[in-house]
């Protein structure tokens, strides 16, 4: 039974996400605050497979809250705010987020969310995919450039992986956003490209060698291997 937390202050709000999910098939804990959220994710017997985290809450904030977490834990996390600007979107994702949704959202939508990102965490079966000195493991869900791991979050690594199985075609943002986040792509989406601008500067960071993410403007990506 996939284990979900949720972190947020709306007590009512929380109840109503608790009940519909848990008569899904999950075991839900909830938080209401950041402090006892991040006890819960640091603890091995309380961690959850997927953290549902709240961006407007008292004390520490769920931005806050995200950029604490992603020092130490890659679980998926999927943020939510009653703030709908393009740019509080674009922040989240900045922060290590993989995906967001806008309050209110119906239950049912927030569900195949969830449901898309456990799936997309799920180990996978399939061998290694290279790419020049890029080797990424879906077995074990790793990427290594050069043999030194890489630190992304489970919607960097699908989108990686995505680029790399295609290494030098050209991916489009609508089957990008369909492989890495397992959803549609929406109008006015930019997750894809906040995406490709965390792995850039990840793979640039673990060598000079590192194959190169290009863009075509409007169309989607390219995973070019170094040197070429």
């Amino acid at each position: 039974m996939p284990r979900l937390l949720i972190v947020d202050d709306d007590r009512a709000l929380c109840g109503l996400l608790k009940d519909y999910l848990e008569r899904e098939g999950f075991a839900v804990e909830v938080a209401h605050d950041s402090e006892t959220g991040l006890a819960l994710l640091h603890n091995p017997a309380t961690r959850p497979d997927l953290l549902i985290l709240d961006v407007m809450m008292p004390g520490r904030d769920g931005l806050d809250t995200l950029r604490e977490l992603r020092l130490k834990h890659r679980l998926p996390v999927i943020m939510l705010s009653a703030k709908g600007e393009p740019v509080d979107r674009v922040v989240g994702l900045e922060l290590g987020a993989d995906d967001y949704l806008t309050k209110p959202c119906l239950p049912r939508e927030l569900l195949a969310r969830i449901r898309a990102q456990l799936r997309r965490n799920a180990p996978a079966t399939a061998g290694s995919t290279q790419v020049g000195v890029l080797r990424l493991e879906p077995g074990e869900r790793r990427a290594y450039v050069e043999e030194q791991e890489l630190a992304l979050t489970g919607a960097e690594f699908q989108l990686l992986l995505a680029l790399a199985q295609r290494a030098g075609e050209l991916v489009d943002k609508a089957t990008l956003t369909r492989m890495a986040l397992g959803r549609e792509l929406e109008r006015f989406d930019r997750s894809i490209d906040v995406h490709v601008s965390r792995l850039r500067h990840k793979l640039a960071e673990a060598s000079t060698q590192s194959p190169r993410i290009e863009s075509v403007r409007g169309s989607g990506y390219s995973l070019v291997a170094g040197g070429a």
